[in-house]
């Protein structure tokens, strides 16, 4: 297995209170397959991925257990400059906002070579031309006149191409791309999706895609993980969350998706807003918001069921659901 995440739990201590934000998270990616991570925000998808990248701010947050183990190692018991390496050489993450995360007084072309000047040793000439063979591959028109330009100067489609583009740049074995899709219209959504599985391909890495669209992974994940309250509630192959999802949170979820053969009718929402981290409702986090909720649901919290082969549901009644 390529990563594993066990029983992951981070806090973030504030003047208020402690905001418990991932609770005993647990999931795997293998090299070549694609796991998808869904739910609303604040439900701890980002901050699971920023303690499996150790670029989590702290203080204020702070790891309280679980193991990250990458390819075999525990990433959190390696010394930070071992972890430096690791980051971008072997792992690699597409952030959500290309703009503020591409830094503004420096061409895109230096950017996309100080990786290979500082993990490869490569004279600044020769990154330049690694840097302009990245930018043709994520087909960004004209990269050897490009390459000198700076990132206000490209579309928020370009630059989403350029993050891409710095994530590869050294082949690393896992990707994690953090709402790659954010703020672009809706057939740049597409490219830049069709863009990650091609590549995706043909590296044979590992995916993490974070979002909040079920219909964006539709077509691009072997498997759906749904988080909620910082927790895993279900996980399972993509094509049967579609077909039968085994937690109310989930169908909620998908029941929120615009169809177009129900012109007229009032989109679904799911009802309320989504917990406060610092005071998790007793039982399912999710009992106040769902329609099935009983006196069980309220007083235990449910462990993850063993639905079916490599899915899991944490409901205590995800037969019915199952069978909605």
């Amino acid at each position: 297995m390529l990563l594993e995440v066990r029983d992951l739990q981070v806090e973030f201590r504030t003047r208020d209170g402690v905001a418990k934000a991932v609770n005993g998270v647990d999931y795997a990616v293998d090299a070549g397959e694609t796991l998808a991570v869904l739910g609303e925000s604040g439900s701890g998808k980002s901050v699971t991925a920023q303690a499996i990248m150790g670029i989590l701010d702290m203080p204020p947050g702070r790891i309280t257990g679980g193991e990250i183990l990458f390819q075999g190692r525990d990433l959190l018991k390696l010394k930070e400059d071992e972890r430096r390496r690791v980051r971008g050489a072997e792992m690699a993450m597409i952030f959500q906002d290309a703009l503020s995360s591409l830094n503004p007084v420096l061409s895109v072309g230096d950017q996309l070579g100080e990786m290979f000047v500082v993990h490869r040793g490569m004279s600044k000439k020769d990154a330049r031309a690694k840097a302009v063979e990245l930018m043709d591959r994520v087909r960004i028109p004209a990269a050897r006149e490009r390459v000198k330009d700076y990132p206000h100067q490209f579309s928020g489609g370009m630059r989403q191409r350029i993050m891409i583009a710095m994530a590869l740049a050294l082949e690393p074995a896992l990707i994690i791309a953090d709402e790659p899709t954010t703020a672009l219209d809706v057939t740049v959504q597409a490219q830049v999706m069709e863009l990650l599985a091609e590549l995706q391909r043909e590296y044979h890495m590992g995916l993490i895609l974070i979002t909040h669209d079920l219909g964006v992974v539709a077509d691009v994940a072997d498997r759906i993980a749904v988080m909620y309250a910082g927790r895993i509630v279900e996980q399972a192959p993509v094509h049967d969350i579609y077909k039968a999802p085994a937690h109310p949170y989930t169908r909620g979820l998908l029941d929120s998706i615009p169809r177009l053969d129900q012109k007229g009718q009032e989109l679904y929402a799911i009802k309320g807003l989504p917990p406060n981290l610092m005071h998790i409702p007793p039982g399912c986090a999710f009992n106040p918001r769902c329609p099935m909720a009983r006196d069980v649901c309220r007083t235990d919290v449910p462990p993850l069921y063993e639905v079916g082969d490599r899915r899991t549901s944490a409901c205590h009644f995800w037969t019915e659901c199952l069978n909605g």
